[in-house]
């Protein structure tokens, strides 16, 4: 697995990443939506430089240029319900690709133990296409998992990208032993801890929760 985490050089992606984790700004569920899609932008604008390109002319009031765009055929799939203010984000820089919607989410069998269920999928094919997957939290990466052996039946995916805010070093760890060598994670920030539910130390909280309210 590629990893690039852009925590590695100082940017404004620090501010952003501050106020989401900040206990007084969590309460403006509006700002924290806000910056979760600012990050989105940032880590769609670092992406782009690892797609392909070809060069064509563009004609302007006073003459012609020639400009590089991408080529690619881009799918974007974000886990729901965290993934919308993401997805949103990465939408903004991406705005004529495709987008696809999966639920994947925590059944707990104890309070320290749970499995990954899936129960709903909009998809259109992923034959010759980039896969974006979009999660704001990859803490155990079990669902980026799930997710993608339910994404690889729907046509042969020609690369994959995973986005994410805030990342464990063991999530990182297990999603890079069940996907593709050559697939890139772009994150904001890497934190060290789990904790014994699976949550990210320091980490945020949960993100689902903050950006939409609380659920039972």
């Amino acid at each position: 697995m590629i990893i690039h985490n852009l925590d590695t050089s100082n940017s404004v992606l620090n501010h952003f990443v501050s106020e989401i984790r900040d206990v007084e700004i969590q309460k403006d569920a509006m700002r924290f939506r806000k910056n979760i899609e600012r990050i989105g932008e940032i880590l769609s604008y670092e992406l782009s430089k690892e797609l392909h390109f070809s060069e064509s002319t563009v004609q302007t009031p006073l003459g012609e240029k020639i400009i590089s765009k991408v080529t690619d055929n881009i799918v974007l799939c974000s886990i729901l319900r965290a993934g919308l203010p993401l997805h949103l984000g990465i939408l903004n820089y991406f705005d004529k690709i495709e987008n696809a919607f999966i639920s994947a989410y925590r059944h707990h069998t104890s309070p320290e133990e749970f499995e990954i269920k899936v129960e709903y999928l909009a998809s259109p094919s992923l034959d010759n296409k980039i896969l974006i997957l979009a999660d704001p939290m990859l803490a155990t990466g079990s669902s980026l998992c799930e997710v993608y052996e339910i994404m690889k039946k729907l046509g042969e995916i020609k690369e994959i990208h995973i986005v994410a805010v805030i990342a464990s070093t063991q999530g990182i760890d297990h999603i890079a032993n069940h996907f593709p060598a050559n697939t890139h994670l772009w994150v904001a920030t890497v934190d060290q801890k789990l904790n014994a539910k699976g949550y990210i130390v320091p980490g945020l909280g949960d993100a689902g929760d903050l950006a939409f309210g609380n659920k039972l």
